[in-house]
Parts: C-alpha cells; sequence; structure tokens
C-alpha cells in the first residue's frame, strides 16, 4: 500500500515538476523574448528660438502648452516656464534629436512685437544664438491590435508611484515569494467584514501573469496557472524587473479604438507630460485607474476619479509612505487633466496619415508598429492650431451668413513651406480631432479656375509670343468636346468682355481669355506644364480642362503652386524630416530634393499677376484680411458653386483650402466668398510675411501705354509700369515716345 501511495505521490512530483516546467519555459519566452511591439513615435518639428525668429507670445504660450511645461512662479526643474510681460523664464527638458543629445536648458526669452528679441541663459545672462525646444510628440502608429505604450525603466518610475502601488495594491510586494497567503487572508477577512468584495488577494506579480501571460477568463485552473507562474516569475527575475514589466503593461485607460497601456503612455494621456514629472496626487490618480480603468476615467467620472485617488493618497498616509499634512494638500489638488490627450493620435489624425502614407515608401507595416522608431516630422503645432482655428471659426459664420443648415459645411487646408517643400499644417475636416475621411489627401474634386495660372505659365513660357501686356479675346466659343457634345464656356458675370490684356484675364478670372489663350497653346501643353509643376493625378486633353474640369485633392494643387512660390523649383512635399530607431541611431534622412522646372523669368510674371489678382482681381476680398501684407493667390469655383477653393503664397507659407459639401450639393459660395475667408483668416492669425519678389536678371521693366500696348514712358498718359522678358519687351513705340520732351510737356500741361 506504502508503495502504491508513494508511487502516485513521485508521479504526482514528476507531473506537477514536468507541468512547472512548461509553464517555466511558457514564462522565460514572454519574459526574455520580445515582450511588446512598441509602436512608432511620431514628433512634430522643435521650435528653434534665435534672435529675430517671428515667434509672439501667445505662439510661445501654446508651444509651451502643447509640450506639457508648468507654468509656475519662477522655473527650477525641467518642462517649467514663468511669464511677465513679454519676458519668458523656461527650463526645458533634455532630449535626443536626430543630430545629437541635448542637455535641459535654462532660457531667457524676450519676445517684442511678434519677435524674439533677446534670447540668454537664464540667471548668466549669456547670449545665445540658437536654442531648440524639444518637438512635442504628437502621435503613434501602433500595431493593429490597437495597443499603444511608452517603455518606461524602472529609474523612469516615480518613487512616490511605486509607494502608491505598494499602498493599495501589495503591500507585502518586496517581502513575499509572488504569492502572498497573508494578503489573501487578509482580504478575504475584509471581504467577510463588509459583507462584500472590497479587497483583492492577487499581487502585483500575480496581476502581472493573468495581463502579460494568461487570458483573462475565471477559472480554476487559471487561477492555480497564474500562482505557479506567479512563484516562477518571482523565483526567476528581480523585484525591480517585475515593478517594470507590470508598470508597461498594466491597462489604464482607452482612447477611441486604442488601448492605453503602462504608466509611461498614461502620463501622457491624462497629464500630457513624461513619467517622471508626474507629482504624487497625479501618480496616486493613475494607481487608482489599475483597479477600473474605465470606471474611475477622470474625464467621464471626475468625482468618482477623484474619490479613489484621495483613497489612495489615505492608504499611503496610513502606511507612512507620505504623512497625513502631505495627504491633505494632495487631496485639495484638482485632478489636473488636460484637456489635450497628449501623445494620442487623433490629436492631428490626418496629418499622420499623410506620415505614413510617406513612410510605407522604406518601411514595412511591421517595422512602423513594432519597432519603436522615432519619426520626425514637419508639423507646426501653431500653423495647425490656426489652421484649425480658422476654418473652424469662419464655417460656423460662413453657415450663418448664407442660411445654410449647421455643419452642413466641410473644408480642409494644407500648408507647407515655399523655401523647402515641407508641410507644416494640414487639416482634413471641421472637426480636426475625427479621424475618418482624409479631405486634404482622399477629396479629389474639380479645382475649378485653380488651373488658370497653368494655362497663363504656359504662354509667358514663350515670351517671344506672350506678355503680361498681350491682348486676348474675350468672346464666346463653341468647341467640341471628344465625346462629341459641344462645350459653350461663360464668364462668370455672363458678359464678353472684347480686347483684354493677358494680366488683366488672369487676375479677373475671365473664362473666354482662357479658353481662347489656352486653345492657342494647345491643351496637351497646357497639362504638360501641370505636369511639370508637380500634378501627377489622371488628365484627359478636353478644352473644358483649361477651366478645371480636372480633380485635384488640396494637397496635390499644394504642390502644384509651392513649385510657383519657389520660383519654378520643384520640391516635393514632405511630412518627415528623420527616421531613429529604438537606441536613437539615424535609420534614414528625408533631406530637401529640388528641380527646376519652369522658367524663372515666366514664374516671376505669372507671380507678379497673381499679386495684381489680390490687390485689384478676384481675390481683392483678402485686403480685409491682409490690409498690408503683399501675397499672391487665386480663387477658384466650380459648376453650380459646388466647390469653393482658394489658393496662394506668402513669403513664407504656401497655403490652399477647399471648402464643400460632402453630398457635392451646391452651397452659394464662390472661391472668394467661401475659402478666401479662411485663408485670409489663417495668414492674419498667423502673422504671415509679405511676398518679396525677387526680379531675375533676364526681366526688365518698362512703361506701356494701356489702350494699344505699346513702349512709352513714365510721362505718357495712361502710361503703367510692367516687368517683360528683357529681350521681348514690346516693339510698337507710343506716339507719346515719338514726341519731344518739350511737346510732351507742353500736352501733359494742356492735360
Amino acid at each position: 500500500m506504502f508503495k502504491w501511495l508513494f508511487s502516485l505521490a513521485l508521479l504526482g512530483a514528476l507531473a506537477v515538476g514536468a507541468y512547472s516546467l512548461y509553464l517555466s519555459q511558457t514564462v522565460r519566452v514572454k519574459f526574455e523574448g520580445k515582450r511588446w511591439s512598441v509602436p512608432a513615435r511620431v514628433y512634430a518639428r522643435p521650435l528653434e528660438l534665435y534672435v529675430g525668429a517671428n515667434i509672439s507670445a501667445e505662439q510661445m504660450r501654446h508651444e509651451l502648452k502643447v509640450l506639457g511645461y508648468r507654468r509656475v512662479s519662477y522655473p527650477k526643474s525641467s518642462a517649467q516656464w514663468s511669464e511677465n510681460k513679454g519676458r519668458f523664464a523656461v527650463t526645458t527638458r533634455a532630449f535626443h534629436f536626430w543630430d545629437k543629445a541635448v542637455s535641459a536648458q535654462k532660457l531667457d526669452i524676450q519676445i517684442k512685437n511678434g519677435e524674439i528679441s533677446r534670447l540668454r541663459t537664464l540667471g548668466s545672462g549669456r547670449d545665445i544664438d540658437l536654442a531648440r525646444l524639444e518637438p512635442a510628440e504628437i502621435g503613434s502608429i501602433y500595431p493593429s491590435h490597437n495597443e499603444d505604450r511608452i517603455l518606461v525603466s524602472s529609474q523612469e518610475i516615480p518613487e512616490h508611484l511605486v509607494d502608491a502601488l505598494l499602498a493599495v495594491e501589495d503591500r507585502r510586494f518586496f517581502d513575499h515569494m509572488g504569492v502572498d497567503p497573508r494578503g489573501i487572508v487578509r482580504a478575504l477577512w475584509s471581504n467577510i467584514v463588509a459583507g462584500k468584495a472590497v479587497q483583492g488577494g492577487s499581487t502585483l506579480t500575480q496581476q502581472l501573469v493573468k495581463n502579460f501571460i494568461l487570458t483573462p477568463e475565471r477559472t480554476l485552473k487559471r487561477k492555480l496557472n497564474e500562482a505557479l507562474m506567479a512563484l516562477i516569475v518571482d523565483a526567476r527575475y528581480s523585484k525591480d524587473e517585475i515593478l517594470e514589466a507590470y508598470s508597461n503593461e498594466i491597462f489604464l485607460g482607452q482612447d477611441g479604438a486604442r488601448a492605453i497601456h503602462g504608466f509611461g503612455l498614461a502620463s501622457y494621456f491624462y497629464f500630457n507630460r513624461p513619467l517622471n514629472e508626474l507629482r504624487v496626487h497625479e501618480s496616486a490618480l493613475l494607481v487608482g485607474l489599475v483597479k477600473g480603468a474605465s470606471f474611475y476615467n477622470p474625464r467621464r467620472h471626475p468625482e468618482r476619479a477623484k474619490k479613489r485617488r484621495d483613497l489612495v493618497l489615505d492608504q499611503m498616509a496610513s502606511q507612512g509612505f507620505i504623512t497625513r499634512d502631505e495627504a491633505r494638500i494632495a487631496k485639495s489638488r484638482d485632478l489636473g487633466i488636460t484637456q489635450i490627450k497628449g501623445q494620442a493620435g487623433h490629436r492631428y489624425p490626418a496629418f499622420i496619415d499623410l506620415v505614413r502614407r510617406q513612410l510605407k515608401q522604406d518601411y514595412h507595416e511591421d517595422d512602423l508598429t513594432s519597432e519603436g522608431l522615432r519619426i520626425f516630422t514637419t508639423l507646426s503645432p501653431w500653423d495647425q492650431y490656426i489652421a484649425t482655428s480658422a476654418i473652424s471659426n469662419q464655417l460656423r459664420q460662413l453657415e450663418r451668413k448664407k442660411k445654410l443648415s449647421k455643419n452642413s459645411l466641410q473644408a480642409a487646408m494644407v500648408v507647407s513651406s515655399p523655401q523647402n517643400g515641407e508641410v507644416l499644417a494640414l487639416v482634413a475636416s471641421r472637426n480636426p480631432g475625427s479621424s475618418g475621411f482624409n479631405r486634404a489627401l482622399d477629396a479629389v474634386r474639380p479645382i475649378g479656375s485653380l488651373v488658370k495660372p497653368s494655362v497663363f505659365l504656359t504662354a509667358l513660357q514663350r515670351p517671344e509670343h506672350y506678355s503680361l501686356t498681350t491682348f486676348l479675346n474675350d468672346k464666346s466659343v463653341t468647341l467640341t468636346e471628344r465625346d462629341g457634345r459641344n462645350w459653350s464656356p461663360r464668364n462668370f458675370d455672363r458678359k464678353e468682355h472684347g480686347r483684354v490684356m493677358l494680366y488683366d484675364a488672369l487676375a479677373r478670372s475671365l473664362n473666354l481669355s482662357t479658353v481662347n489663350l489656352g486653345m492657342e497653346l494647345g491643351v496637351k501643353n497646357v497639362i504638360h506644364t501641370m505636369r511639370k509643376l508637380g500634378v501627377e493625378g489622371k488628365m484627359k486633353a478636353y478644352p473644358s480642362t483649361l477651366l478645371g474640369a480636372v480633380s485635384l485633392s488640396p494637397f496635390d494643387v499644394t504642390q502644384m503652386y509651392q513649385t510657383l512660390a519657389a520660383e519654378g523649383f520643384k520640391s516635393p512635399l514632405r511630412a518627415i524630416r528623420e527616421v531613429l530607431d529604438a537606441d536613437h541611431e539615424p535609420l534614414h534622412r528625408y533631406p530637401l530634393v529640388v528641380q527646376r522646372v519652369a522658367d524663372q523669368n515666366a514664374v516671376y510674371l505669372l507671380s507678379y499677376n497673381l499679386m495684381h489678382t489680390v490687390d485689384a482681381g478676384t481675390a481683392k476680398g483678402l485686403k480685409r484680411w491682409l490690409p498690408e501684407t503683399v501675397v499672391a493667390g487665386k480663387t477658384g469655383t466650380t459648376n453650380d458653386m459646388r466647390d469653393s477653393w482658394f489658393a496662394g503664397y506668402s513669403g513664407d507659407r504656401v497655403a490652399v483650402t477647399w471648402v464643400g459639401r460632402d453630398d457635392n450639393k451646391p452651397m452659394k459660395l464662390t472661391g472668394s466668398s467661401g475659402a478666401l475667408t479662411l485663408w485670409g483668416r489663417y495668414m492674419r492669425d498667423i502673422n504671415t510675411q509679405s511676398l518679396q519678389l525677387l526680379q531675375p536678371g533676364g526681366v526688365g521693366e518698362f512703361w506701356v501705354e494701356m489702350k494699344t500696348g505699346a513702349l512709352a514712358s513714365e510721362g505718357c498718359e495712361g502710361a503703367e509700369l510692367f516687368p517683360y522678358v528683357a529681350a521681348h519687351k514690346p516693339r510698337l513705340k507710343s506716339h507719346c515716345l515719338q514726341m519731344s520732351s518739350i511737346d510732351r510737356m507742353i500736352r501733359n500741361i494742356f492735360n
């Protein structure tokens, strides 16, 4: 009998041992392999500070807010700032940029009249040539299972957060072996006394095993596996390693489809700052969420969350982690939850979409969602904020003015730098936080008169035949399309204007003179010009293409006008600067690529013409927004006013705006009454710089008699000054120019 019992016991021990080895192998593979798929982290551009930088006090406040810096009476620690009458004292964070690691700096920044007038070291007063604020993290590219986390090491976890965890979740964590029998008995007794489940007996190690390795099912087998694995984990790994894994795995919230895992990401999600900058009451709130992230969600249930946070603080005080006075002060503080969900991809979903598309040209999806890449982009949080505000405010006004139903209009805007083609802002909806249809990239709509600069540039690149003062025929024409249908375009005012100068035809956006000119040039040649400017979509050589019967996205249009703003140099629009791996080693740079695609003289003349469009043409309404600022631009309106466009550029911005309805119904808005107002408000609020055209060496200015287009002089009646390709200035001389200076003086006196 004894032998049988011994044999059974031995077999049982062997079975338990074998099973324990199996569980041990499972634990080892999970803990020592690649524990998590770490999403790529996406950063905005860093804000560069130097004397003369066009940065207002309002912008500085916004940039610091986006970074999660705390405003204090005087900054003593990193990520703090103060302000007194435009003088900012800022202590930056240390940051590993793409080119080097930079330590925290103490900066004294004086801002006057919208620019930095002084930049010094705070305290010593030493002048600084250039400083950079670290780029804000604007999103992540996470895997298909929608888990997101920011990994933190045990050294990065604040001591008071560990104390809070121990106080409410596992006070004997550093003493037990993974399972705490005393804790189980204590929890059981507390639950009996309370008559309900008020305390759990699971240790932090057991919670980690349950969340990290096992499934959440509630069965006796799983509970036994949990206990055995907890013992194995505690035997094989240090307490610091267990605590680190727990801190990176624990579920702490939901952001739409994205699951917030770990204290590192939760710190940004709720407070928009890194974990090591949290104060004791903020750590207590995060620990309070462990019990139920949805139930204690501080954004949905602030009172419930505060009650739970205060309970954590009381437990910390009762166990000696903090004093009663410290607990009382901490409990008196607000929750401090930021309305901006830090690090969330939905802060800038449209821009993140663009980044993702451009990255796919060089990286596999798995690399983007699991290798912890660091993506440095071109996004300017200030431009994005101003563009978003302009769209939101102006659409509401337009709906009231035109008596349209609320939220019936939609809009998109793309902003880039004319110097390098970097995308500074991209708005795809009046609700910028929504991650639905990306109108900036995918709303392919007829562009109307935005196509006309391509027609006129095609002409101006033939200076022997066309100049700004060449006369065009603004007369009716009937053309046969390739499908056999007749097409008879009309001007917007339904009139014919006869003989008009080229520069006036573009400024007034006359359809008839544009079509007649385009047919002289050849539709295929106009399309060739558009291709040179950067348009890649399908375009058919129909006569109606000359008036915008070609559909493009706002992003496509921006590429075209970007090339015009860059004086005929094409720079592909880019949203990415550099990519680093998880160890800060460079993987890929996206340098500036420039190609001359259009004649410099012709582009100069066209920009001069588009400036006239703003001064006295269809875009003169911009003077309401920019009375002193020189810009160039073009309105666009499609049939039945279904699409309202404006595209243009200043000295430091290229921007394209579209307004329309998703159901494609008419909306009673032209380019000048709709999209222009959004564009103007953005350019005004961003405090854009005036456009200063650099006259090429091959261009000269000449006085021309407006009635005849003949060469004249300054003293001639009705003469105006125009730029020309010097080798092709007007050959015909006006009668005034042939008169003697005395004759002109006498004539002027009589006049």
